[in-house]
């Protein structure tokens, strides 16, 4: 005899579109697939449920017609879920994130300090600590507008989460060339106006200031001197200048083929 109390099982149809199928198994990429259920869960908890965090979503259509996280869940539901819009406006429908960031400010987790520094280099406000907790981060993030940068899925699912983006690749240089495509950061490059050591800008400074700080051998030649307004650490173009020039120019030319 079947039990009264015992909660009917629900079926509603899945399909995700573009990166967001980076998330899931190969089974269920670029093509639609059940999704079993009981009661009525939120379409949020649904789809974090099979590993998307919530801000790499910016649209979600139930039936033909556009949805908002708080959505439940019905049985027979045909569900679309689309990643974060950076080409055209979706304003007339609902769109799943708050406004965009006026200016591009991250903070990133404990694992990508190296892309911190290449960012940092390029000129974008980044905040790193690699001994942050998660909560600190997702505390930093909504409280000075920053987007989360990170290789942990898991730390965008936070519900107080609003911009984060999760890094696909795992070497430096491949993972700074993604945040420059995915967040069109081209025009906003400013080589070697910010401290890679702090994050605090780096302004020039009178010629008798810098060489009375600088090492003997760069005072016989250099005329043009930096300092970090926050740490204090001391700038020139020496060798390490033109090293660090090259790379820059070379992810770049890199943005241009690939943009």
């Amino acid at each position: 005899m079947d039990n009264p109390n015992k909660p009917v099982k629900h079926t509603a149809r899945f399909r995700f579109y573009a990166e967001l199928n980076d998330f899931l198994p190969a089974g269920k990429r670029q093509r639609d697939f059940p999704y079993d259920f009981k009661g009525s869960p939120g379409v949020k908890d649904a789809v974090e449920a099979m590993g998307i965090p919530h801000t790499e979503i910016d649209l979600i259509i139930a039936n033909g017609i556009s949805v908002g996280f708080d959505y439940r869940l019905r049985d027979g539901d045909e569900i679309a879920v689309y990643p974060v819009f950076e080409a055209f406006d979706i304003t007339p429908i609902v769109r799943l994130r708050p406004k965009a960031l006026r200016e591009t400010r991250f903070v990133l987790d404990v694992h990508l300090g190296k892309l911190a520094r290449a960012l940092r280099l390029l000129g974008f406000d980044c905040a790193y600590d690699r001994m942050t907790e998660d909560a600190e981060i997702v505390e930093r993030s909504v409280a000075e507008s920053r987007i989360i940068l990170t290789r942990d899925i898991g730390l965008l699912k936070a519900k107080a989460v609003t911009h984060g983006y999760w890094i696909r690749h795992i070497g430096p240089r491949q993972q700074l060339l993604e945040v420059l495509e995915y967040f069109d950061l081209r025009r906003q490059v400013r080589p070697f106006t910010r401290c890679t050591v702090c994050n605090d800008s780096i302004e020039p400074i009178g010629l008798e200031e810098g060489r009375g700080e600088a090492p003997q051998q760069v005072r016989e030649w250099c005329e043009e001197y930096f300092r970090c307004a926050g740490c204090g650490k001391l700038y020139w173009k020496g060798t390490h200048y033109d090293r660090l020039m090259e790379f820059v120019s070379g992810v770049m030319e890199e943005t241009d083929r690939t943009g």
